[in-house]
């Protein structure tokens, strides 16, 4: 047994096991909310897919035993009083095992073979190897036994419904077996082993703490959940693969196995200060997919790309965050390049999403805001917001910035009068003297909610007049729970507990409106939702969002954007308290 690993212990069942680069997880979680009783071998490759099926044995032809399924970032381990199996990362795509005591049965994931779906099995002649190989991801998972034997073996090149797999097992005389599992394309040379379990657990742990002391060295006391929120964003990071041409934090490894188009801003943030260069790609991954009319899809991932929607244009705002945070300076050239991806993303705005004769933009639907089905929204899916209009002016500032650092005077002054011009507008329009309100770009018919989404233009910060944001400030403080801001007001009529924008607590809010309430000088305000956001996540995970009222932890339990968020807030939090410690910072060395 290896000696007592580093690092946060955490629940499997709510956080999967993975390492950093890797394309699959080890957990219980099989699809949207959907755990089985034993662990899988789960890849994102082509969608997310349960390819092994890993059942802890008592003998080679034992029964299945309950275990106790621990995990730190650098191994996953079944137990049974002194009988274990343990598990670890080896290399993205390998996986090194072995146990004493307990057999472990790797079975195909899918029973059924079809020609165009499940898993084929075969012992391999050449190196003695067992290979699966799988139609839903289009890899194969070849098992070498380097201790101990293979025993029962059944299905091996089998058609249609049929047990798959074989059982990893202590040899005749006893004693401790090993194996490795390997993700691999077509075909590869035989595995050798790269040092003993021990060495290979040793390095796993130590490459997360090196991220961990990279991204989070501010870390205390006083913010007990910084470690696990960097396992979180550390384990769901995957190497270039498929449509992801760069090193890509995905929102999760469990069913949100994607990048969203503004989820990744708040990544980037995060990983800025400690991780510069993996930032600076978490920020362009999506505009490396900007299309001819300068919108960025939806989402991306392994083999997918959705443009049928798109997201709100939270990048002016988060690229001028992330030059503050960038733990290096921008070249002339990323300069450059940055500047015209974001000039068309923002004319994509001006043109394509905004109707002739008017100077406001509109959102086609609440999935364009990123508040898919927020109450904002229900008079009708098109809707002109004061949070786009918002948005838009930050990112019209930054171009300006941006055009003035690159000798463009001209396109920045430019710049400048668009965001004076919409600003002006949005509240002339929008704003009724107590709070934003929505048109409909067709009709014009204004419509009031008690969501949170219309009291998103606190982002604008220093640029609101004072009167427009005190009140923002009063509204947004009677979202406020003892856990943070409500997505719709818990009065409301249309509240949903578990409502998903009708209700629940989301973390890039949390950080869009800390930051805007900081910057327009509310910052007792800015410091209470800090801190009930922070006790959220330390007492309940990186949920995907969370019960306004109960602090629940809801869908997704392992959500990088969660994670992140709770990373800014943290270290934003440490600093103020510490300012002696700004600057200790240090650059993750890959």
């Amino acid at each position: 047994m290896t000696d007592a690993p580093t690092g946060p212990a955490f629940n499997i069942h709510d956080i999967p096991f993975s390492t950093y680069g890797s394309w699959f997880d080890i957990s219980p979680v099989t699809a949207e909310r959907t755990r089985a009783t034993d662990l899988y071998l789960v890849s994102h490759k082509s969608g997310m897919h349960p390819v092994l099926r890993l059942v802890a044995l008592a003998g080679p032809h034992g029964e299945r035993i309950e275990t106790h399924w621990s995990a730190t970032p650098g191994q996953l381990r079944w137990t049974d009083r002194d009988r274990y199996i343990e598990l670890t990362y080896q290399a993205p795509d390998i996986l090194r095992l072995r146990g004493a005591g307990l057999s472990l049965q790797v079975i195909a994931g899918a029973q059924q073979l079809t020609p165009f779906s499940g898993t084929f099995f075969l012992h391999d002649p050449v190196d003695g190897s067992y290979v699966f190989t799988s139609y839903e991801t289009g890899r194969r998972y070849r098992v070498t036994v380097l201790a101990g034997q293979a025993a029962d073996v059944r299905g091996r090149e089998t058609l249609g419904t049929a047990h798959r797999g074989l059982t990893l097992t202590a040899a005749p005389n006893g004693g401790v077996w090993e194996a490795a599992i390997e993700e691999l394309d077509s075909a590869r040379t035989p595995y050798a082993p790269s040092g003993t379990y021990e060495q290979v657990a040793t390095r796993a742990d130590q490459a997360f703490t090196r991220f961990a002391d990279a991204v989070a060295p501010w870390r205390t006391a006083d913010t007990p959940a910084a470690e696990l929120a960097a396992y979180v964003v550390w384990s769901a990071t995957v190497r270039p693969a498929g449509f992801l041409g760069r090193p890509a934090v995905l929102m999760s490894k469990h069913w949100m196995d994607k990048v969203w188009s503004w989820d990744h801003c708040f990544n980037a943030l995060a990983l800025a200060p400690g991780a510069p260069d993996l930032a600076w790609d978490q920020f362009q991954v999506m505009f490396d997919h900007q299309d001819e009319s300068g919108a960025l899809p939806d989402s991306v991932t392994h083999s997918e790309i959705l443009y049928n929607f798109v997201k709100p244009p939270v990048h002016g705002w988060a690229l001028g965050r992330l030059r503050q945070r960038l733990g290096r300076p921008l070249t002339h050239a990323e300069l450059t390049e940055t500047y015209r991806r974001l000039e068309r993303w923002t004319t994509f705005w001006l043109t394509a999403r905004r109707v002739p004769g008017q100077v406001l933009p509109y959102y086609q639907h609440g999935n364009d805001s990123g508040w898919d089905n927020a109450t904002t929204f229900d008079p009708g899916r098109l809707q002109t917001t004061a949070d786009l209009s918002a948005f838009l002016v930050l990112q019209l500032h930054e171009l300006a910035d941006l055009a003035d650092e690159l000798g463009l005077g001209e396109q920045a002054r430019s710049w400048s009068l668009s965001a004076d011009t919409i600003q002006a507008a949005m509240i002339d329009q929008l704003w009724t003297g107590d709070r934003f309100q929505a048109r409909s770009p067709h009709t014009g018919q204004a419509t009031s909610s008690l969501g949170l989404l219309d009291l998103m233009p606190i982002v604008l910060g220093e640029h609101l007049p004072a009167d427009i944001s005190t009140r923002l400030a009063a509204h947004i403080e009677t979202h406020l729970t003892a856990h943070g801001l409500a997505t719709e007001h818990p009065d409301s009529p249309h509240y949903q507990a578990d409502g998903y924008w009708r209700g629940p607590i989301w973390a890039p809010v949390t950080v869009l409106i800390e930051d805007g309430l900081r910057r327009a000088g509310h910052h007792h305000l800015a410091d209470e939702i800090s801190t009930r956001f922070r006790g959220l996540c330390e007492t309940s995970g990186f949920a995907e969002n969370f019960d306004a009222l109960t602090g629940e932890g809801l869908r997704d339990r392992a959500y990088t954007w969660t994670a992140s968020s709770y990373l800014l807030l943290a270290e934003d939090h440490t600093t103020r308290s510490h300012p002696q410690n700004e600057g200790q910072r240090s650059a993750l060395h890959r």
